[in-house]
């Protein structure tokens, strides 16, 4: 950490931080004071820094700025945004409420009115005419990454609305602040340092807006993807994934191929289910490491041809019947269905939710009419 002003490296006793790479205990935010030792016991140093440490935030800004000069971060970009920093008590709250929002006591709720929101005439008439106006920079991102350009374009849509909602918030301020709140603070706090990297890249402080839990420009990347995935569209030899449409397509490009997308293999395609199916033979007892509620639906893997032999036929365009397929009935027996490609998975890992991966294919084959 040489050349890190005594304003970052003072906090280190106080805060028992060890080594960089010791783990941290997960406390409840009213225990921060007491986590971090005595707070009015911290000195405090450089003219970045004028007022005496008074709170368990302004503790916790110190930790910050020890961890992000451990990574590499620069003096001078900690030095210039980490000590104001202020708290964002509205996302603390979203935070803290997540888990309630997201738990339905294992009520899932039904796909068509989830396609209603996501699927819409505009959405579709958008991203047609986005498509016609990018079609032959799409066809480019096609053939250097693989990817079915309509689905680059359908996530485009879902993530932003075809770029007209990137998000406000602040995410320094927002990172920090879930950091802060701790109760996924190893995440948060990666995910902040990641977004001090962006700005030591030259990525200008401004530009760093987005949703309340981090996730920023065109591909809503969370900062460590943006780091590690964002690509350059256009040829002009960077990546803007926050100003430029094609460097943030090109960008959601390289995340699905990193993902896995096979090319020239659709997403999945809409079946019909005989009556007599015996799904018990068909369930699935691999247990996923991430996301295993979301995986638990789907059965096991079986050939297009094997799948035909069961009585499970597809409704419009097909697979080849050597393809490796799932099933997943959103709504249970007898209701919608559908047989699913490994390039789902890759849409799965994107955004790990069933209804958002199956309405981003149906988006996207609206969108190319298929």
């Amino acid at each position: 950490m040489a050349g890190v002003s005594s304003w970052i490296v003072i906090g280190l006793s106080a805060m028992s931080l060890g080594s960089a790479s010791a783990p941290m205990a997960q406390p409840k935010p009213v225990q921060l004071a007491q986590t971090y030792g005595p707070v009015s016991t911290v000195p405090y140093g450089q003219p970045a820094f004028q007022q005496p440490v008074s709170s368990a935030w302004d503790t916790y800004k110190r930790r910050l700025a020890i961890l992000a000069g451990q990574q590499g971060v620069r003096a001078t970009t900690i030095q210039a945004y980490v000590p104001n920093l202020q708290i964002n008590q509205r996302v603390i709250e979203l935070e803290r409420t997540e888990p309630v929002a997201r738990s339905s006591g294992g009520v899932v709720g039904t796909l068509a009115p989830y396609l209603r929101s996501h699927v819409t005439p505009s959405l579709i008439q958008r991203g047609q005419s986005n498509y016609y106006d990018h079609y032959q920079a799409l066809k480019s991102l096609e053939l250097r990454f693989g990817v079915d350009p309509a689905v680059l374009m359908a996530i485009w849509g879902h993530e932003t609305s075809y770029g007209t909602v990137t998000g406000s918030t602040d995410l320094l301020q927002a990172l920090a602040s879930l950091g802060y709140y701790g109760r996924r603070r190893e995440f948060f706090e990666g995910e902040f340092i990641a977004a001090l990297k962006l700005i030591d890249q030259g990525v200008p402080r401004w530009r760093l807006k987005g949703s309340w839990a981090g996730a920023t420009g065109y591909p809503q990347f969370m900062p460590s993807v943006a780091l590690r995935l964002r690509a350059d569209g256009d040829g002009d030899g960077y990546a803007d994934i926050w100003a430029n449409e094609l460097d943030g397509l090109a960008s959601i490009a390289q995340y699905l191929r990193d993902a896995g997308w096979k090319p020239n293999v659709a997403w999945g395609v809409p079946v019909r289910t005989p009556a007599n199916l015996n799904r018990a033979a068909i369930v699935n007892r691999l247990n996923a490491q991430r996301c295993p509620q979301v995986y638990r639906r789907h059965s096991r893997w079986l050939t297009m041809r094997e799948w035909r032999s069961l009585g499970v036929t597809p409704t419009g365009r097909s697979l080849p019947d050597s393809e490796m397929a799932s099933l997943i009935e959103p709504d249970g027996p007898d209701a919608r269905a559908f047989l699913m490609t490994t390039n789902y998975r890759a849409i799965l890992d994107y955004n790990c939710s069933n209804f958002y991966a199956i309405s981003v294919g149906v988006l996207a084959d609206a969108i190319a009419r298929r």
